[in-house]
């Protein structure tokens, strides 16, 4: 990689000016003792103390790039120009559809910069999904990856396709070069601040039980002292080397685009899952974090190229309970696991189960029993509270349940690392924040020690991979089969993927005998159906013909009957 950064040269408009002022106007009528938390500004205090650090390295491609902490400023600052010489206003959605790469790095802090909010994008959904997430969000601008321009078809909106190159010609490049002359040079203290902390700074888009994804719209302040939180639970700072396998798009990487800058770290970019380059990077360019769900886990410790690692490497692991075996593998090779846990409503992470000292007499079952936990809040979050489910709807009183181990409650958040709204729901809102708190719909129980525990799930979110996938959504779509008259999908445990969605369907009575004696080819029809109109990680791994549902006496289906068939499994 060495070799590559010494011969990359980033285009003439990345250079910053000489003797660059990385002070933004001063705000008349602001008190001296306060200033509006934004985490764009990390980026003007990284340049300012560590201009020629190595700040984004994105080696693994036919035109690799390296920006350094005063180049990849410049670049914001021309990104954010080119945002309001394109008719960006305070407070509009830009649309960010790309894997990991410098791009999207840069989303994050120019889209803010221009006073606008990021929206990204998951590549791996449908045409139709993007379609509704644009039309919803009310996107006014789509910055894309030329791979991914097939999700968006013949859209309105005004859109920047990047081919990933950071050299002159290509079209993202263009914009970035047009905002550098737009801005005259004026430099950050030719944009203005935003004074409103509160202020909306991304729009992610999560699966619900509604079968329609939620926006859920994060702030300004929360963004930033979520990003802190990170970077002190995952001990960032400017020796550390930060491995994207995370996609960014995810919660907004969990806030770690900012965590890392934050902490002055270097960040290497990868565009797809590709375990052989992870442990390339493992060994070879001094990478010290990275996180990911225990399915990627499982892909890292189980790749041939697998082996003790000359230093420790700490993984960040959520989107469900690392198992014993898993811990096992990654301490091996000389990973350790730091468990967190969260929802893209808490900025990704707000709970870190917090290993003990006493844990290192323990054995690795044992310790692994008690890092499968979900823990404590994060430093700068509220505590996590337990609480008994209400009896009815109109029910506010909150009542934590004992911290006994055993009684099941339900998980409720509030504070700083809280989301700010559904978009465009007032009434999701409203159900969400009952009591003044934000209720995860996870059901736990609380420990004598303080921590939280999952036991089950109230929603019918299935997670496969880290991918949360509505089951009313793919019952939707699987529906759409000519020959299916009810469907029903719940999750059932998958070795590798933690949960993939399980259908029993119902056929059409014309279609039974058709059917009768292959129900296997039918598995494999409906299969084949679906990926031609779900993500993959949404689509039925089992398929199994009943001849009727569990029903209550309305006809609601009893799911909880079909979990109890597939434990038997």
């Amino acid at each position: 990689m060495q070799a590559d950064i010494a011969g990359f040269q980033p285009t003439r408009e990345s250079i910053p000016p000489p003797n660059v002022n990385y002070q933004q106007k001063t705000v008349p009528g602001l008190p001296p003792n306060a200033h509006p938390l934004n985490p764009f500004h990390f980026i003007l205090r990284a340049a300012s103390v560590y201009p020629d650090k190595l700040a984004l390295a994105h080696p693994d491609v036919k035109h690799p790039a390296f920006y350094t902490y005063g180049v990849w400023a410049q670049r914001i600052q021309n990104l954010a120009y080119a945002l309001i010489q394109a008719g960006i206003r305070p407070g509009d959605r830009v649309a960010v559809i790309t894997p990991n790469s410098p791009m999207i790095a840069d989303a994050h802090f120019g889209v803010l910069a221009a006073r606008a909010i990021v929206t990204p994008v998951n590549t791996r959904l449908t045409p139709p999904e993007v379609s509704y997430i644009l039309e919803h969000s009310g996107s006014k601008l789509i910055l894309i990856d030329r791979d991914f321009t097939h999700l968006i078809g013949n859209t309105n909106i005004p859109t920047i396709v990047c081919h990933d190159t950071g050299r002159a010609g290509d079209p993202y490049e263009g914009f970035l070069s047009a905002g550098r002359e737009f801005s005259a040079e004026k430099g950050w203290a030719g944009l203005d601040v935003e004074l409103d902390e509160n202020a909306g700074a991304v729009l992610c888009y999560t699966s619900g039980t509604t079968g329609r994804p939620k926006g859920v719209l994060t702030a300004l302040r929360g963004s930033y002292l979520a990003a802190i939180g990170n970077a002190v639970e995952g001990q960032l700072n400017r020796e550390s080397t930060y491995l994207w396998v995370l996609p960014m798009f995810h919660a907004a990487g969990w806030t770690y685009p900012w965590a890392n800058v934050f902490a002055c770290a270097t960040q290497i970019t990868m565009r797809s899952v590709d375990y052989p380059l992870i442990w390339k990077h493992f060994l070879n360019s001094g990478v010290t974090h990275y996180c990911g769900a225990p399915t990627v886990q499982i892909g890292i410790v189980n790749d041939p190229a697998a082996r003790p690692l000359p230093r420790t490497i700490s993984a960040v692991i959520a989107g469900a309970a690392p198992t014993a075996q898993l811990i096992g593998q990654l301490e091996q090779r000389g990973i350790k696991s730091v468990h967190v846990y969260g929802l893209t409503e808490t900025y990704g992470p707000c709970t870190r189960c917090y290993d003990q000292p006493h844990w290192k007499t323990l054995t690795l079952e044992q310790r692994a029993k008690l890092m499968a936990r979900q823990g404590q809040s994060f430093a700068t979050a509220q505590e996590a509270r337990v609480v008994y489910l209400p009896e009815n709807e109109d029910d506010q009183e909150l009542r934590d349940v004992p911290k006994d181990g055993r009684t099941v409650g339900e998980i409720l958040m509030r504070g700083n690392i809280v989301m700010k709204e559904y978009f465009r729901d007032p009434e999701a809102t409203r159900k969400a924040f009952q009591g003044g708190h934000f209720h995860s719909g996870d059901l736990a129980v609380w420990h004598p020690d303080g921590v939280i525990q999952i036991v089950d799930r109230s929603k019918d979110l299935i997670i496969s991979g880290g991918e949360n996938a509505s089951s009313l959504a793919i019952e939707l779509e699987l529906s759409s089969h000519p020959h299916i008259l009810e469907v029903s999908v719940i999750g059932r445990t998958h070795p590798k993927w933690g949960e993939r969605p399980m259908a029993f369907v119902i056929l059409r009575q014309e279609h039974e005998s058709k059917w009768k004696d292959n129900h296997d080819a039918f598995a494999a029809e409906l299969i084949r159906h679906a990926r031609t109109r779900l993500p993959g990680f949404a689509c039925p791994e089992w398929v199994q013909i009943v001849v009727e549902l569990p029903k209550t006496s309305t006809g609601k289906i009893l799911k909880t009957n079909l979990r109890k068939i597939v434990a038997k499994l």
